[in-house]
């Protein structure tokens, strides 16, 4: 049994505010003690052989006040039993409260006190035998008489005792497994609110550096034809549009299941090209994937090409990027996006406007494709362009 169920029947036993279960209990243990040492006075008084008046006398009153201390077994349970100990060493009538105060200290105090007194109760028991011998019953019988009493009252406190601590241990463990539940649900909500963060950065984070990019083209063409503005407007009309959809796709996770969330697949990939391609960027795509590919694996590498996408937009506008997919089943899919070197770009005389969230994407990109057990490398190429490259697993 743990320490903790152990501390718990103490801190009980010790306690002096009796529940009414309590007070049932110690006025039947009361009663009993107070009827046997009745039923004890009065065989002494009928039989042949009283003993001497001073005796009785001592006798009577040690078992008054062993049973009044019965109401003391709660709170002094040790002291209580020893002080009836003593007393059994001559008086017959105390027997009743000192097995009561016996069980009292099995049920509360360790088993090592328990069996301390159990101990000085045998040495009592002999005593008692020396100074108080029965006529017509060995001494050794009546020693095993009272061995055998003392005995089941100690065996039957020893199983209450055990019996609780059962029940207390597997409430603090029932306690334990509650609170450990309610921990992983924790985790489990912060996970998801993860996942919806790296959505919304990877979904916006598209959309607005679109809107950015034609944005710019008008502050620094003022003087550009109207179809060329009336062109540029329609796509920053279009995408702020299409930012919102996704900004409510994303915020109706809050209200259902992360599941439920429209999720990418590689398929996706084309139409985010197209895309990009209508919003004025030159960008290629390869495909030499064969196969269906695993829900997962297709929507990071769709989540990877989106991020570099985006990146380049950002830090390469007017760059031609090549975006590559190869792999098959067994081998693991191979995403790769390269822009060109930038050119120089005028830029507002007030400086560019710093990007608070530069620089996290990639940390995001990195935990996201490191989820789905793959690998993946950035860094500039031997002509100042840029590359993104991910390897993400295909099962066979």
């Amino acid at each position: 049994m743990n320490a903790s169920a152990s501390a718990t029947l103490a801190a009980r036993g010790a306690g002096v505010r009796r529940r009414p279960r309590d007070w049932v209990v110690d006025t039947l243990l009361f009663l009993a003690a107070v009827i046997f040492a009745l039923l004890v006075i009065g065989g002494r008084l009928e039989s042949a052989t009283p003993p001497p008046g001073w005796l009785f006398t001592a006798d009577v009153i040690a078992g008054a006040v062993g049973c009044a201390g019965l109401w003391l077994r709660r709170p002094w349970p040790v002291g209580l039993a020893m002080m009836l100990v003593a007393f059994s060493t001559f008086s017959e009538t105390v027997s009743g409260a000192m097995v009561v105060g016996m069980l009292t200290v099995a049920i509360h105090r360790p088993p090592r006190t328990t069996a301390a007194v159990f101990v000085l109760s045998l040495v009592a028991g002999l005593v008692y035998v020396v100074l108080r011998p029965e006529p017509g019953i060995p001494a050794w019988l009546l020693f095993m008489i009272g061995l055998a009493v003392q005995s089941a009252a100690v065996g039957w406190g020893l199983f209450i005792r055990f019996r609780r601590q059962l029940v207390l241990s597997l409430r603090d463990r029932a306690n334990r497994a509650e609170t450990e539940a309610q921990l992983r649900a924790e985790q489990a909500q912060q996970r998801a609110r993860d996942e919806i963060a790296r959505e919304m950065h990877d979904v916006l984070g598209h959309r607005l550096s679109l809107l950015s990019v034609h944005a710019g083209a008008l502050e620094f063409r003022p003087d550009a034809p109207a179809e060329e503005v009336a062109r540029a407007a329609k796509v920053i009309r279009e995408n702020a549009h299409q930012a919102l959809q996704d900004l409510r796709e994303v915020i109706g996770v809050l209200r259902a299941p992360v599941g439920e969330l429209p999720q990418p697949t590689l398929a996706d990939v084309q139409q985010l090209v197209a895309e990009s391609g209508r919003a004025g960027m030159r960008v290629t795509l390869h495909d030499e994937t064969s196969g269906p590919v695993p829900d997962l694996t297709g929507r990071t590498a769709y989540r990877v090409v989106q991020e570099a996408l985006t990146n380049a937009r950002k830090h390469a506008p007017g760059t031609e990027v090549h975006v590559h997919l190869s792999g098959s089943p067994g081998t693991g899919l191979t995403v790769e996006v390269r822009n060109d070197a930038p050119a120089a770009t005028p830029t507002p005389a007030a400086g560019p406007v710093p990007d608070p969230g530069a620089g996290q994407g990639l940390v995001g990109l990195a935990e996201r494709v490191a989820l789905a057990s793959g690998r993946l490398e950035h860094g500039p190429t031997a002509d100042g362009g840029w590359y993104l490259s991910a390897w993400l697993p295909w099962p066979a």
